[in-house]
């Protein structure tokens, strides 16, 4: 099977997975180069109100494919950044699910990625320092952020994979769940963020990662969506709120 990236949109939640299981869900260069792609169109769709980012199989993705980094240049890890960031980008709430090995260029997408749902034994590693690469600086960035400088450090430092507990207790993972939990887990959490607010949800994801420009635009986007005066009326009459930002 030929290393590709496959999506499909299910209840207003998009499923994308990671495929190249011959080499444990490693990203070529043309599956890194596909992903902005296809999260460009996920985001435009109107019944897309959630993503989740997968690996095929037991693993969620062992990397960048290593065979390319024997070519010149650094176009791997430019397409690479290029992709973690369109998937930072995505306007709607991001899961990663993950499973086995969520190393190198997969801990660079699981951490571009708003939530990360674990299942245990999966093991997480950052690895450029066993080949001698510089990790680009936006990525280092992100990792801070979610795990603090001395965890940062310590997986940048050594290359070594962590566990899921540790990943549990560092921030990286949000949720660890038991074998055969994940899924369903998943699934369910899903389908709850897709029943909420976009509006609230679009909003706090741009807040959170720190846009300090765009308190008038939400306030706009509030004032027109008709999304509080919906969720305080069934609030009221006791029903699930029917919101329709951004349909």
């Amino acid at each position: 099977m030929e290393p590709q990236l496959r999506d499909s949109v299910t209840d207003g939640i998009a499923t994308v997975v990671i495929s190249n299981p011959a080499k444990r869900n490693a990203m070529s260069a043309g599956m890194w180069r596909a992903l902005p792609a296809v999260l460009e169109r996920l985001a435009a769709d109107p019944a897309v109100r959630v993503l989740v980012l997968t690996g095929e199989g037991d693993t969620f993705c062992a990397g960048a494919d290593i065979s390319a980094l024997r070519e010149p240049g650094d176009e791997q890890q430019t397409l690479a950044v290029r992709a973690e960031e369109a998937l930072a980008a995505f306007p709607k709430p991001t899961v990663a699910a993950v499973r086995g090995f969520c190393v190198g260029g997969g801990s660079q997408l699981a951490a571009a990625c708003d939530l990360r749902f674990a299942e245990e034994g999966a093991r997480f590693g950052i690895t450029p320092s066993k080949l001698g690469i510089v990790y680009p600086s936006s990525s280092t960035r992100r990792l801070t952020a979610l795990v603090g400088p001395s965890t940062a450090k310590y997986l940048l430092f050594s290359g070594e994979l962590m566990e899921a507990e540790r990943a549990l207790r560092t921030g990286f993972v949000d949720e660890l769940h038991p074998a055969g939990a994940l899924d369903k887990r998943v699934a369910e959490f899903a389908r709850l963020l897709a029943s909420r607010s976009l509006l609230t949800q679009a909003a706090a994801k741009e807040f959170a990662d720190g846009r300090l420009d765009r308190d008038a635009h939400w306030a706009e986007q509030a004032r027109g969506s008709g999304d509080t005066a919906e969720g305080v009326a069934a609030f009221l009459e006791r029903r699930a709120p029917r919101f329709t930002y951004g349909l």
